[in-house]
């Protein structure tokens, strides 16, 4: 099988990305990012246009880099992803719910995953209103994935982050 020539995703780009972080958690991060990207399931809804998955963004304790973790109590920070995609339809459970299954089974133990989905209609209307909980937090976090910037997962990455 042939690899399309624009299946070029790199996981070291979104690790670059997170690198004031340990390795475990560059990772880590890496691995959710592609989960949310692999596992998004647009073809649940009928919509008026595909689904795609417009940003994702670290925000909270590791993009501000007060992140905290205690051996000792098994006290740590939560990853915080918020995901925006190109329509409100997409925001809807359904649409994510492998993800969520995907993230909860490999990453479980190990870490606290918060994943909220926005749609570019909910980021227009909180810059309108100048909704500063939004605003700041996109504006503080790490951009660990851009459609219009970032490579597309290859296909294999598609595939095995599917139960």
């Amino acid at each position: 099988m042939t690899t399309p020539t624009n299946d070029v995703y790199a996981r070291e780009v979104v690790m670059a990305r997170v690198g004031h972080l340990i390795r475990r958690k560059q990772r880590e991060i890496e691995r959710i990012t592609r989960i949310l990207r692999g596992c998004f399931d647009p073809d649940r809804m009928q919509a008026p246009e595909p689904g795609v998955i417009k940003r994702i963004i670290l925000i909270g304790p590791y993009a501000r880099r007060s992140w905290y973790e205690d051996q000792r109590t098994i006290d740590f920070s939560d990853y915080e992803f918020w995901v925006i995609v190109n329509h409100p339809l997409f925001v809807d459970e359904c649409c994510w719910r492998r993800a969520r299954d995907v993230i909860r089974r490999e990453l479980g133990d190990r870490c606290a995953v918060d994943v909220e989905i926005y749609s570019k209609s909910d980021i227009r209307t909180a810059k309108a209103e100048r909704d500063t909980f939004i605003l700041d937090r996109i504006e503080a976090g790490i951009t660990l994935y851009r459609a219009s910037r970032d490579a597309p997962l290859p296909t294999r990455d598609r595939r095995e982050a599917r139960p």
